[in-house]
């Protein structure tokens, strides 16, 4: 089967461990063949940058064409149109158009690409959620529930499933867009299985420890992604372990610093607890979490926690309503608020009682897990194909 995925709502940056680029990853080794459409839009250490190639294979062998903006439009306009999308879609000649976010006006195009061949399945996909969108009255109320709802009720009657990628972006589809339930469904992120396997035995894990001067015998606690306003609950975080002054507890921290909380962090970080990586690419980061005996991610959801927990490590993360999919029943202790007394009652909890960690590692590492690696989500996201599209 051709499959043509388009990333055209935001930066699309090769090499990370987002669903565009695994989904597409895995599709190809499911033996499709697959392309990208995106935009020139990417992240080059922890900035927005732009990629000045149209036409290029990425390293998992995936075609992938970047498109202009028309109309000297920028990152940061929210009414993005790009030129060529239509013949570039038509060149590939797809059975399935895999969209990546309702939120941009050329699904108009996509409308009528559709519409013009009734043969291509359609299937969307939703990253938006109350936390990362609609949060201010232009947003909610222009953006969302006028404009993207629009364009989410007009490609409706052309596909066949839209997909919330969390629970809580699910619920975004039904309340905002008005999607009916029968039309949604929960498509998980995860980890890649390739990488999982790679750094699984315990040896690769012991030499990797060895390299960062980490004994094989430290409690390994580990945090990662932009830290950014948004996610200045990991200064807490490094609070909570310093206060806990066990020479045997070790925290990495990867990913970039933004600039407004640097001068905290760094103070914060200068102690023996605290290893900072800074920032690391796709391959890093699994290496890394391969050596944890928890993650902790305090704030705001990020695709870290599904990659966690597709590698099978226990987590303790921040509670926020449509996002509990990565709790197999023991593996997942949750945050209330974001105060240094709860967080350090938690993680006392996990360190200090051995039965109560090795409960949650047996769950983390449950078959259960599997459901959050990519060969399987991929498999998943194309039973839908099989439906037939209800055409208007």
């Amino acid at each position: 089967m051709k499959i043509v995925h388009l990333c055209l709502c935001g930066p699309m940056t090769d090499g990370l461990t987002y669903q565009e680029n695994l989904l597409t990853k895995f599709h190809k080794e499911l033996g499709h063949e697959v392309s990208i459409v995106a935009s020139r839009y990417m992240y080059e250490k922890g900035k927005v940058s732009i990629d000045n190639r149209n036409r290029y294979y990425n390293s998992d062998g995936v075609k992938v064409i970047r498109l202009d903006n028309k109309f000297n439009t920028n990152i940061n306009s929210k009414l993005k149109i790009y030129k060529g999308l239509y013949n570039s879609v038509d060149q590939e000649n797809p059975d399935l158009i895999f969209v990546h976010g309702v939120q941009f006006l050329d699904i108009l195009t996509i409308k009528r690409y559709i519409k013009n061949n009734p043969r291509v399945k359609l299937i969307i996909d939703n990253h938006a959620d109350f936390s990362n969108s609609a949060t201010n009255f232009i947003s909610k109320f222009i953006l969302h529930k006028i404009l993207w709802k629009f364009m989410a009720k007009l490609i409706s009657p052309y596909t066949v499933k839209f997909l919330g990628v969390l629970p809580a972006r699910v619920e975004f589809l039904q309340k905002l867009y008005s999607i009916p339930e029968n039309k949604t469904e929960l498509l998980l992120m995860g980890a890649d299985d390739n990488l999982v396997i790679k750094y699984s035995s315990s040896k690769v894990r012991d030499n990797i420890r060895k390299k960062l001067g980490i004994s094989l015998n430290d409690f390994v606690i580990i945090t990662g992604g932009k830290i950014d306003k948004a996610k200045q609950q990991v200064l807490t975080l490094m609070k909570a372990v310093n206060d806990l002054n066990n020479k045997d507890v070790k925290l990495i921290i990867f990913g970039s610093i933004d600039s407004d909380i640097e001068d905290k962090f760094f103070k914060l970080a200068n102690n023996v607890s605290i290893i900072n990586v800074g920032w690391v690419n796709e391959e890093d980061s699994y290496q890394l979490f391969s050596i944890s005996d928890l993650a902790v991610f305090p704030g705001r959801h990020s695709v870290y926690w599904e990659q966690v927990a597709g590698i099978g490590k226990p987590m303790i993360v921040k509670y926020w309503k449509g996002t509990t999919h990565i709790d197999l029943g023991r593996n997942v202790l949750y945050l209330k608020d974001d105060s240094l007394v709860e967080m350090k009652k938690v993680l006392a909890k996990v360190i200090n009682n051995d039965e109560i960690y090795s409960d949650m590692l047996t769950s983390a590492t449950s078959n259960e897990s599997k459901k959050f690696l990519y060969s399987n989500i991929a498999v998943q996201s194309l039973k839908y194909c099989k439906s037939e599209v209800n055409n208007e």
